[in-house]
């Protein structure tokens, strides 16, 4: 009888101690109201009021403009991850993440490009810059994210995700998640953007023995191997987790590689250009270059 009982009981209803009557399961997702999501959005909040604190600092540069804009959007794309899930919230989660991240990292990547030519064009005759400069950057930026649309875009149009119940992995509860759809679109995703990160660790690694002047690939570098041991460590933990500790997991990684990335690249030149403005100008600079 205990087993035709167990048998028959609705999949959203969970038995009592006793086995005489069921009990309807609580309903699992990372709320606001819960202390962990409380928290993830208030680090969110500070990080992206940080970032926009940077970003005026550095309003005029244009990759650099590029590069905080775009982190500042990744770390304001966590609030698609916290709450109930819901379809539309679902849809964009995983494809905005992507899609910014590739952004951010291919930003990276220019500017490790465009620091080695600077260096290129410090040597006679070689006008490296002048010829490949801005061209090449701007197509770094443009295609890199574009291509990681594509993807995203053929998932959606696919197999896209959804909200789902999963009454079976807790006791008690029944967990409200964004299904992915397709695994394989999504380790795709991450897949091409441990491709850009790796290429962008690679380039900056390769750059870091330039002179003191175009020290910026040493920062870029320890920023990379940062985003890569972050996204590195994500994937056997999101793996093995459920509900809204996996949800919590994800939002951690974006908030934890972006911050990476903000306080290696940017607060040694926020430090330069707040506290010591006499080393940012052009006859240090060549002086530390021709040493």
């Amino acid at each position: 009888l205990e087993f035709l009982f167990l048998l028959l009981h609705p999949i959203h209803q969970y038995p009592n101690n006793d086995k005489d009557h069921c009990i309807a399961k609580r309903l699992h997702f990372l709320s606001y109201q819960d202390i962990l999501g409380y928290s993830l959005t208030s680090l969110t909040l500070f990080l992206s009021v940080t970032t926009s604190s940077v970003l005026v600092v550095f309003l005029k540069h244009y990759l650099t403009y590029i590069l905080l804009l775009s982190l500042l959007l990744c770390f304001l794309c966590s609030f698609l991850f916290i709450g109930r899930p819901r379809k539309l919230t679902c849809l964009l989660q995983q494809s905005i993440f992507g899609i910014l991240f590739s952004l951010v990292v291919s930003s990276v990547l220019a500017k490790t490009v465009m620091v080695v030519l600077a260096f290129m064009a410090t040597k006679p005759g070689n006008r490296a810059r002048k010829l490949f400069g801005k061209t090449l950057t701007n197509s770094i930026v443009i295609a890199c994210p574009l291509f990681q649309t594509v993807i995203c875009a053929s998932w959606l149009v696919t197999s896209p995700p959804f909200p789902n119940l999963d009454f079976h992995s807790l006791v008690g509860e029944a967990i409200l998640e964004c299904h992915e759809g397709s695994v394989l679109m999504f380790f795709a995703v991450l897949a091409y953007l441990g491709f850009l990160a790796l290429v962008s660790f690679m380039v900056a690694f390769l750059a870091r023995k330039l002179p003191d002047s175009f020290n910026e690939a040493k920062f870029i570098t320890f920023s990379m191997l940062v985003f890569c041991s972050v996204w590195i460590t994500f994937l056997p933990t999101y793996l093995s987790t459920k509900g809204k500790s996996m949800v919590a997991m994800e939002i951690f990684s974006i908030l934890a590689s972006g911050a990476g990335l903000l306080a290696c690249i940017f607060f040694p030149k926020c430090y330069i250009i707040l506290f010591k403005p006499n080393l940012n100008c052009r006859e240090n600079i060549m002086r530390h270059k021709n040493l």
